[in-house]
Parts: C-alpha cells; sequence; structure tokens
C-alpha cells in the first residue's frame, strides 16, 4: 500500500491515538506509521424490535470500557438472563451488570423519572448499585406525566388508524423536542418548577382542545419522587466525556433501541417510533462524529416478530405462527402484549444491513426453529403482481405478497450447544444461506436465553 506524505499526529485533546500500522512505501524498502483513533461500536436491531440486543450487550461488555445508549425511552424493554434470574432494562444501558464499566445515558434518550426510579431501586435490591457507574446526560429529555397523557389521546384520535404505541409518552416528548419546548435532565437544577409548570400548562391547553379528561395528581407524585432520585446521579456534558473516553483510547459499545424498520425516517412509517434508531442516530444521539463509528454489530431473530401496527409481509396466522409465539415467548418485555410472529423477511433484512453498514451480524434465537422440518425465508416482494427485491415506500400502502425460498429445517435441539462444531448440517446451511444473500458473516448465534447459550463464530 503507497502512503504518501503522511503526517503523524501527537495523542492530545483532539486525537487518539489506538494504535499504528506500518505500511510498505513505493520504494518497498521502508515503512510510514498509519495512524488509527479509537473507535466506538454500535449494537442496533435490524428488524422491528425485540431482537434480543440486551442479552448481546451483555455478553459483549467484557470487551469494552464504557456502554452507552443513544435514543429512545422506557417503551424498549431489554431481557437479560444468567445466574438463574431475569432483569428487564428500560432505560438503563445493559452494560450495567458488569461492575467495572461505565454506562451512559445519552442526550438522544428520553427518560422517564418514575419508571427510572423504579428500574433502578430494582436492580439495587438485587445487588447491583448504579449511582457511581451510570453517568446521564443533560440533554436528555424529561417525559413528564402529560406526555404520556397526550400519547393516549393521539391514540384514541386516529382511532382505527392507531400505531399501537406503548403508551409511555415517547412520542410526545419527541415532538416537544423537536418543536424546542422540551424539559431536559439539566433543567432539574436550574429554575426546574418553574419549567415544569410552563410545560405542563403548555400541555393542559392541547389536552382541553382535544376534549380529552384526565387526573395526573397521583402520578405527578410519583414523578417528582423520580426527580429527586435522578438528583444521586452524575448528570455530565456527554458529548464531552464520551469523545474524552474516545481520546483517551478508550473502546465504547453504543447501544440501540427497537429496531431498524421502527425508525422514524426510513421504517415502516407512520408506524415507527419517533427517533432514529439507525446507527446514525448514535452519532446525533451520543454527539460522536460518523469517522468515529466502528464495528456495526446487527442483531436479528432467525424468524420475524413485530408489536402493535403496521405492515408485516411475512407474518403467520396458523400453526406455525402460533408454534414460533410460544415457543420464543414472544411476548413484551415492557408492555406484555403478545408479538406478532412469521418467517424471516430477507428483503427487509438487507435493507437494514444497507442502511446501518453492518459489519458483523447476530443471529437470535434460533433454538426457536429447532422442530420445523422446512424453513421459509421471504426472498422478495410481488405488488400487484411485479417481483421486487427492494423494500419499497408503498410498504404500508400496497398489498405486498412474500415470495419464499424453502430450506430443510435442522430439526434438532440446539440448546445444549456450546460451539459451532455441533451445528447440524442443516443449519449451517441456513446460516451460509443468509450470509450469501445478505453479504455480512454472521458472527454469533444465540441458541438460548442465558448468556451462557451464545455462540462466536470463528469460520
Amino acid at each position: 500500500m503507497e502512503i504518501e506524505n503522511v503526517q503523524l499526529f501527537k495523542k492530545n485533546k483532539y486525537i487518539c491515538i489506538s494504535k499504528q500500522l506500518n505500511f510498505f512505501n513505493s520504494e518497498g524498502n521502508g515503512s510510514v506509521p498509519f495512524i488509527m483513533m479509537a473507535k466506538a461500536d454500535v449494537l442496533l436491531g435490524l428488524q422491528w424490535g425485540d431482537e434480543g440486543k440486551g442479552k448481546v450487550i451483555d455478553v459483549l461488555t467484557p470487551d469494552y470500557d464504557a456502554v452507552t445508549r443513544f435514543q429512545g425511552g422506557p417503551n424498549a424493554g431489554h431481557t437479560l438472563e444468567f445466574d438463574g434470574q431475569k432483569y428487564v432494562l428500560r432505560s438503563i444501558p445493559s452494560g450495567i451488570f458488569q461492575g467495572d464499566k461505565v454506562n451512559i445515558i445519552g442526550n438522544g434518550v428520553v427518560l422517564d423519572p418514575a419508571l427510572f426510579k423504579a428500574e433502578a431501586e430494582a436492580l439495587a435490591a438485587s445487588g447491583h448499585d448504579l449511582t457511581k457507574r451510570l453517568y446521564i446526560s443533560k440533554k436528555a429529555h424529561l417525559i413528564m406525566p402529560t406526555h404520556r397523557v397526550l400519547d393516549a389521546a393521539n391514540e384514541a384520535a386516529k382511532g382505527d388508524s392507531k400505531v399501537g404505541t406503548t403508551g409511555k409518552g415517547i412520542g410526545p416528548t419527541y415532538t416537544d423536542k423537536v418543536s424546542r419546548n422540551g424539559l431536559r435532565v439539566g433543567d432539574i437544577n436550574n429554575n426546574f418548577e418553574e419549567k415544569y409548570a410552563k410545560a405542563k400548562a403548555r400541555h393542559d391547553a392541547m389536552l382541553k382542545g382535544m376534549n380529552f379528561s384526565y387526573d395526573v395528581t397521583e402520578v405527578e407524585k410519583e414523578w417528582f419522587a423520580g426527580i429527586e432520585y435522578l438528583k444521586k446521579f452524575t448528570f455530565i456534558d456527554s458529548e464531552h466525556f464520551v469523545n474524552g473516553l474516545l481520546d483517551d483510547d478508550k473502546s465504547i459499545l453504543c447501544e440501540g433501541a427497537q429496531g431498524t424498520m421502527l425508525d422514524v425516517d426510513f421504517g415502516s412509517y407512520p408506524f415507527v417510533t419517533s427517533s432514529n434508531t439507525i446507527c446514525a442516530g448514535a452519532c446525533s444521539g451520543l454527539g460522536i462524529s460518523p469517522n468515529k463509528i466502528g464495528d456495526v454489530f446487527g442483531i436479528f431473530k432467525a424468524y420475524c416478530t413485530r408489536v402493535g401496527g403496521g405492515p408485516f409481509p411475512t407474518e403467520l396466522f396458523d400453526k406455525v405462527g402460533e408454534t414460533l409465539c410460544e415457543k420464543g415467548h414472544e411476548f413484551g418485555a415492557v408492555t406484555g402484549r403478545r408479538r406478532r410472529c412469521g418467517w424471516i423477511d430477507l428483503v427487509a433484512l438487507k435493507y437494514a444491513v444497507m442502511i446501518n453498514g453492518v459489519t458483523k451480524l447476530i443471529m437470535m434465537k434460533s433454538d426457536v426453529m429447532d422442530t420445523f422440518p422446512t424453513i421459509k425465508a421471504c426472498v422478495a416482494y410481488k405488488i400487484d403482481g411485479e417481483e421486487i427485491d427492494y423494500f419499497p415506500y408503498e410498504i404500508c400502502d400496497k398489498k405486498i405478497e412474500p415470495v419464499y425460498t424453502e430450506l430443510d429445517g435442522w430439526q434438532t435441539d440446539m440448546t445444549k450447544m456450546s460451539s459451532e462444531d455441533e451445528f447440524p448440517e442443516e443449519f449451517n446451511a441456513y446460516l451460509d444461506f443468509l450470509e450469501d444473500f445478505l453479504g455480512v458473516p454472521i458472527k454469533i448465534v444465540s441458541v438460548g436465553p442465558d448468556r451462557q447459550q451464545t455462540i462466536i463464530r470463528y469460520q
């Protein structure tokens, strides 16, 4: 590799040198230094959420110095199971169980103080004290009690066209954010009651215009108790904090919530969440530049699920769909709602890989497919009789007919496997087919809910 006029930068507060590589010069008899900066890796879902991000974050955390959440709110439940215990995290990063790691709630997150208090106290009761290793961005927006009321009022007004939100006030909070009317964590120590009263009065006027009756008296008490509880934690200028970690050559894993197909810009709009769930959201949700993104881990299930309304081309309404739901325990970690289930949609998955620039794939819930003699994978769509191989704008407006390829099932219990050497031939064929179609290697395979049931592939 030829490199001319390479300048060697000193390590300072702007540039962090993580490693130096030597390349032969044009004469082939010497070398010049090539400098690489520390990178932040991103882990996110590639489907409609519920892919199993929490478990994988927990598995990968030992390789990182810090774990950061960059978008979403308590509508996203990340489930982790280990040592016979099950935990559901809503706003707190999934790296919190590794005691020596820094955990950060970034500026792109929306935070409900009451729900945060309940979540943190439950973790503290189980022996996980967060106050010294969890940092919260001053720029993260606060979900108010009236945001939850507005959420309910907006859904009621939609009638049969409702999106199927979790009712946690996420959408109205992001609406206030972009309309420059939001409350932020940093406001807690700066004329907070006055700012809260002004914001609430604005919501009251909106709800009055919608003729929506409500009473938040009791909810407000819990909410303000949550505000007091938040004061136990360190509020930070997170963009400086995170970039400072990179400057010090620290490794960072950025944790996304929901899934790519719920992204407000690139998902199945309007049946989406209110934030950018894609890799680019890590930049805006943490304040890091695109050139500081390293690996992008894309997580997907061996099949597909979806919660709430919206298009789902491969959804199954038969015995297979029921089996996937039952064996996969497909009920929302936060809402308890039954998830819609179907075969894997490779058209949507390839789209998600493209949008995110995925470098490594992680497949979850392989074991749920253990009993099927035949596995189907959607490789194209038919719209008005025309076959297409891309994810279209008209996903919500047209009837989509999936075009399937069939593969042999492995019909083997994979839950006790601990190495890829144990994979049955049919399962390896399924992995090969997916990798060929998506153009990205599958580096991790999950064969059960416990952190130990995770197989890292080396081929």
